[in-house]
C-alpha cells in the first residue's frame, strides 16, 4: 500500500493503543472509520510497540499493514514492556510496566511527528496520557474497549465499596443482592464484574482501577460499542461524567488485523462450510490470550464429539493434535477469518470466550452464543449475554483453569443452543437477530455510530 496521502489533511490525530490484540483491533478499526468519515481531511498516526508492529506488519515498511486507507500511518516506540509472548506469566507486572515505562518514549515520539498533532486518541489503560496532552495543550480522548456498563462499575467503584459490594468484601453468600445505585445499572450482585474473583484477578483489578481517576482529566471518552446495546448506561454516563462521551463502534466493516500467512487455508474451510446444512455448525474460538488446561481442552473436544453436532474450531497451536481426535463432523484449524465464518449461513451458534470484540462480532453476525469465559472482563460479558441481552447461554459459571467443565455438561449445552425447533433455541435466535438488526442499523449511514463519528470529528478535529 502506498503511503502517499491523497488529500491534504486538516487534522492530525495520534492514536496510541494498549499493547494487546484485543485493544489494538478496535483502535485500528476506529481509526479507519474516522478516516472514512472525514473524506480525506484526517491523518492518523497509529503508535504501537516495536514488537506489535512486527507481529502485525513489517518493521521495514510500517505503512504496509492491511488498513484500507493511505491516511493512516504506523509508528512505533521501543519495547519497554514485557513481551507479548510472556505477559501471561506476570500480567500484573505487564500492566505496571505500561503505567510507568511507556510515557517517556511516546512523549519523545511526539516531538518527531509532522504535521503538528491536533488530537490524541489513547486507550483508557494508558492513564498517563491526559497529562501528556495537558503539557502540550493537545486534547485527549480515551477509548474504552469493553462494555460501557463495565466502565461504569469501575468508575463508580467507590459506590460499590460504600455498599460493601466490592471485591474487597466477602460476597459469597450475597449474590442475590441488587446493585441499583450506580447510574444506569440495575443488576444482581452475582452479575457484577467483581463477584467472587480469584486472587490473581483481585490483584489485576486493583491495578486497573488506578486508571479511572484520570478519565476526568481527558477531554472525551469513547466506547467501542453501539448506542442501543447499552443505551441506559450511556445516557447515565452522559449525565454524570464531566466530559462528553461517544459510542463509536463496533467498526465491523473495517475489521483489519488478518493473519495473512494462514489465509491460504481459507479456500479449504470455505468449501467445508459450503457443504454443511444451514445453521448446523457450532463455531468455536476461545481467543488469542490466556491459557486453557489440557484436561479442559480434552473435555471440550469429547463434548463436541458426543453432542452429535457439526463443529468448526479455530484452535491455534493445538489444532493439529486436536484434529486427529475430532470425529467426522468436526473441522479444526489453526486460524480463520472469524467474521467471515460467523456470517456464513451454515453457522448456527458461537462458543466464545466472550472477549468484547468477539462478543460484538457474534452480535453483528446474529448468532446465539455459548459463553465460555476464562478471565478479565470475559465472565462479566458472559453474564450480559446470558442474563441481560439473553442472546446466549452461559457454559462456564466458575472461572479459572482449575474449574473444568465436563464433557457431558458441554454436550448438553451444545444440544440446547443448536436446537432449531425447541422453544429455548427459537427464543435465543430471535433475540440474536434483534440485536443484529440494532447493530447494523447503528453502523449504517445515518445511524447512531455514524452520527457519533461526525460529532466527534466536528468537535475535536474541526471536520
Amino acid at each position: 500500500m502506498s503511503s502517499e496521502v491523497k488529500a491534504i489533511p486538516t487534522c492530525h490525530v495520534v492514536a496510541m493503543t494498549y499493547p494487546g490484540r484485543g485493544h489494538i483491533n478496535p483502535m485500528v478499526d476506529l481509526c479507519t472509520h474516522l478516516v472514512a468519515a472525514s473524506s480525506g481531511e484526517l491523518l492518523i498516526t497509529l503508535v504501537l510497540t516495536e514488537e506489535w508492529l512486527g507481529l502485525i506488519g513489517s518493521k521495514q515498511e510500517p505503512d504496509s499493514l492491511a488498513v484500507p486507507s493511505p491516511n493512516i500511518r504506523f509508528r512505533s516506540i521501543p519495547n519497554v514492556v514485557p513481551s507479548e509472548l510472556k505477559r501471561a506469566d506476570d500480567y500484573s507486572g505487564f500492566i505496571r510496566a505500561i503505567y510507568t515505562k511507556m510515557e517517556d518514549p511516546f512523549d519523545r515520539l511526539l516531538d518527531q511527528l509532522e504535521p503538528p498533532v491536533t488530537c490524541i486518541i489513547a486507550d483508557l489503560f494508558l492513564p498517563w496520557m491526559p497529562a501528556v496532552g495537558k503539557r502540550r495543550n493537545i486534547p485527549v480522548a480515551l477509548l474504552f474497549t469493553m462494555a460501557p456498563s463495565l466502565f461504569s462499575c469501575y468508575y463508580h467503584f467507590d459506590l460499590l465499596a460504600a455498599h460493601r459490594h466490592s471485591f474487597l468484601d466477602d460476597l459469597s453468600e450475597r449474590g442475590e443482592e441488587v446493585i441499583d445505585y450506580i447510574p444506569g445499572i440495575s443488576m444482581r450482585l452475582a452479575n457484577s464484574p467483581f463477584f467472587n474473583l480469584t486472587e490473581r484477578d483481585i490483584i489485576i483489578n486493583k491495578l486497573l482501577l488506578e486508571a479511572f481517576p484520570f478519565v476526568k482529566d481527558a477531554q472525551a471518552l469513547l466506547f467501542s460499542c453501539f448506542y442501543d446495546l447499552e443505551a441506559n448506561v450511556l445516557n447515565a454516563l452522559r449525565d454524570t461524567l464531566p466530559i462528553p462521551i461517544y459510542a463509536l463502534g463496533p467498526s465491523i466493516p473495517y475489521l483489519s488485523l488478518r493473519n495473512k500467512t494462514l489465509e491460504t487455508s481459507h479456500g479449504a474451510y470455505q468449501d467445508w462450510l459450503d457443504k454443511q446444512p444451514e445453521a448446523s455448525v457450532l463455531y468455536i474460538s476461545l481467543g488469542s490470550f490466556g491459557s486453557k488446561s489440557k484436561e479442559q481442552v480434552h473435555e471440550l473436544l469429547m463434548g463436541l464429539n458426543e453432542s452429535g453436532h457439526r463443529y468448526f474450531w479455530a484452535a491455534r497451536s493445538e489444532a493439529l493434535n486436536l484434529q486427529q481426535n475430532a470425529n467426522e463432523k468436526g473441522l479444526i484449524v489453526p486460524w480463520c477469518d472469524q467474521l467471515r465464518i460467523l456470517c456464513h449461513s451454515s453457522v448456527g451458534a458461537y462458543l466464545s470466550n466472550c472477549g468484547w470484540n468477539s462478543t460484538l462480532e457474534g452480535i453483528y453476525a446474529g448468532v446465539p452464543m455459548l459463553a465460555y469465559p476464562q478471565f478479565a472482563e470475559q465472565p462479566y460479558n458472559s453474564k450480559l449475554i446470558a442474563e441481560v441481552w439473553k442472546n446466549g447461554l452461559n457454559l462456564k459459571r466458575n472461572v479459572g483453569t482449575q474449574n473444568t467443565v465436563g464433557r457431558d455438561e458441554i454436550a448438553r449445552a451444545i444440544k440446547r443452543i443448536m436446537d432449531l425447533n425447541g422453544e429455548e433455541g427459537k427464543g435465543l435466535r430471535t433475540r440474536a437477530k434483534e440485536l443484529q438488526e440494532a447493530c447494523r442499523t447503528a453502523i449504517d449511514a445515518g445511524g447512531s455510530t455514524a452520527t457519533n463519528h461526525a460529532d466527534f470529528l466536528g468537535k475535536f478535529c474541526a471536520i
